[in-house]
């Protein structure tokens, strides 16, 4: 069964959370402090990692962005009592997957985890879709690894799933409802915004002049078309 990682301070929802996953088929891991977290989730390969956002000496935050730089492409849900859009768009924005609010129940926390994993495990089952040359950038759909000019440059995992999408679907345009649905699911939703970021970033690995794009076009009012 997949292997899960919980980095939680709190003893209580620690336990908890572990009981629950494995009582679910869920081979769980734990830390109990941020550090440790963080050395085990660049240490080991796990298929998801709860993470919550609010521990001391080091935030899930930066646990994320650390993670992130580093290459690690492990899911992340983060898990936090912080509910604002800003701290959902910032978690989202530095690399994790998914995002819940303290207090929450069991069975939405569950759905949320199968979601991740259902669209991840996708994107790395996809052997037709492996490799491809998108303007600048050589892409491996199932490694997560990018190169310009033969340099490697780092892809977070939403840049390979937006990219993804538009290069299973190319020629065609493709809403940003359908890109959310696609990369993250029914279940939680990021603003359009979020998007029209991760694209702005992709345009600086994929076109010769971003400001100019050739490859990912915009379509006003509806969405984007990735042309090859």
């Amino acid at each position: 069964m997949y292997p899960i990682l919980i980095v939680e301070d709190e003893p209580g929802m620690l336990m908890g959370l572990k009981d629950n996953l494995e009582f679910e088929g869920y081979q769980v891991d734990v830390a109990d402090e941020g550090e440790l977290g963080l050395k085990k989730i660049t240490e080991n390969k796990y298929s998801l990692v709860l993470l919550d956002v609010m521990l001391p000496k080091i935030s899930g935050f930066d646990i994320c962005k650390k993670a992130r730089a580093v290459g690690v492409q492990t899911p992340i849900i983060l898990l936090t009592a912080r509910g604002e859009e800003i701290d959902k768009v910032l978690g989202l924005e530095l690399g994790a997957d998914d995002y819940i609010t303290k207090p929450f129940g069991l069975r939405e926390l569950l759905a949320r985890i199968r979601a991740v994993l259902r669209r991840t495990q996708s994107v790395d089952s996809k052997e037709a879709n492996t490799n491809a040359q998108i303007g600048r950038l050589k892409i491996d759909f199932s490694s997560f690894e990018g190169f310009v000019d033969g340099a490697e440059v780092k892809m977070s995992s939403k840049e390979v799933e937006i990219l993804n999408v538009l290069w299973d679907k190319k020629n065609q345009t493709v809403s940003r409802d359908d890109l959310l649905d696609k990369v993250w699911g029914t279940e939680y939703q990021p603003t359009s915004r979020t998007i029209d970021n991760f694209v702005l970033k992709l345009r600086q690995k994929i076109e010769d002049d971003p400001n100019h794009a050739k490859i990912i076009l915009t379509v006003h009012g509806v969405g984007y078309r990735l042309v090859y």
